[in-house]
């Protein structure tokens, strides 16, 4: 078993040098080791292990989802003379879209934060500071004194936003058994709608409620421990690990010892001796991107790349142009300016009809 980088290597080239004619590793136009027939073993899990490693990182999403639910109802709540139960209720236009905004800026400087820290403290702790963040800027936010508070609270959550983005579909991704991943991570957008839904519906509860507005924001807090606690619990990446051992930020056997009983805890009793012969293909993986695949940024705007760039920026571009964004955070303001002329209208009518 491979035991450090240059072993690692030294597995892999043996799998293709056979010579030209048949691919060899180090040839110009090489093709990747998987495309040359050599194929990962059968991975053993339990269904059952996968949930709480999906979960718990989920519930990143959930509470983004909830947060753009919530905040919706709570900026009417907020403005209500009678219902907001503060004495600044009187809020302009740009003060509400500060309110609104202030984790979409958080989130911003987040993802910025996201890709300095990210290899540094891994998926797992990058989620645990998430959950911190989401915590503290839900009870900053549900107990602001003044405007000004409130912002900030909201600003702090919106960077355990842009974290907790970041790293979610990472842990995911590199946690989740083959079979499943794809599924889990579409899972985990899904888990962003519901936390819309949930938001929405809490909201509607609470919004005849004096100061309901705090209610709404307070209502994530539990969600927020729950994550945090199940983040501490959950292991650490493997492949995080291994990476680390590639970059010589530990010691390799170590690193790797414990990559195998992270993967342990994470596939279940199922995976059976399995363990050590998969962190050795996720160490040979790593070995060949890292030392024969170097890329520059510059690449990422050449051939098949530049394409999936234009797709994926294309999507994002057209998803925020059109308003949606905007739809769902003024959405019940926007349905209670639409409704309440219906309303005043078919009463009217009604009265009128009935004489």
């Amino acid at each position: 078993m491979a035991t450090d980088p240059e072993q690692a290597r030294a597995r892999l080239s043996s799998f293709g040098k056979v010579g030209k004619s048949s691919g060899e590793i180090g040839s110009a136009d090489e093709e990747p080791l998987i495309a040359n027939g050599i194929r990962p073993s059968p991975e053993n899990y339990s269904v059952s292990a996968a949930i709480l490693p999906f979960l718990f990182p989920a519930l990143g999403g959930l509470l983004y989802g909830y947060d753009i639910g919530s905040t919706s109802c709570a900026t009417i709540s907020i403005e209500s003379p009678t219902l907001s139960g503060i004495s600044w209720y009187g809020l302009s236009s740009v003060e509400i879209g500060l309110i609104t905004s202030g984790s979409l800026y958080g989130a911003l400087i987040g993802s910025i934060l996201a890709f300095n820290i990210a290899d540094i403290l891994g998926r797992r702790r990058e989620l645990i500071l998430a959950a911190l963040l989401y915590l503290v800027g839900a009870l900053v936010t549900a107990l602001a004194p003044d405007f000004i508070i409130m912002v900030v609270g909201r600003f702090v959550f919106g960077i355990g936003i842009g974290l907790a983005m970041h790293a979610a579909p990472m842990y995911i991704a590199e946690t989740a058994p083959t079979p499943m991943r794809g599924q889990l991570i579409s899972l985990k957008e899904f888990f962003i709608v519901l936390g819309m839904v949930g938001g929405y519906g809490i909201g509607s509860l609470l919004v005849d409620l004096v100061a309901g507005w705090r209610y709404m924001y307070g209502a994530s807090t539990p969600l927020a421990v729950i994550m945090g606690i199940g983040m501490w619990w959950l292991p650490a990446s493997p492949r995080w690990l291994l990476l680390c051992a590639m970059k010589r930020k530990g010691d390799m056997q170590d690193l790797r010892e414990s990559a195998i009983s992270c993967l342990c805890r994470l596939r279940g009793q199922s995976i059976g001796d399995s363990a050590p012969t998969e962190v050795d293909e996720i160490l040979t993986e790593l070995s060949y991107v890292g030392e024969d695949k170097e890329v520059s940024l510059r690449e990422v705007f050449h051939g098949k790349c530049l394409k999936a760039l234009i797709i994926g920026a294309g999507l994002v571009l057209f998803q925020q142009i059109t308003g949606q964004p905007s739809v769902l955070y003024y959405a019940a303001s926007i349905l209670q300016d639409f409704l309440q002329p219906l309303m005043q209208h078919g009463s009217q009518f009604y009265l009128a009809y009935s004489r």
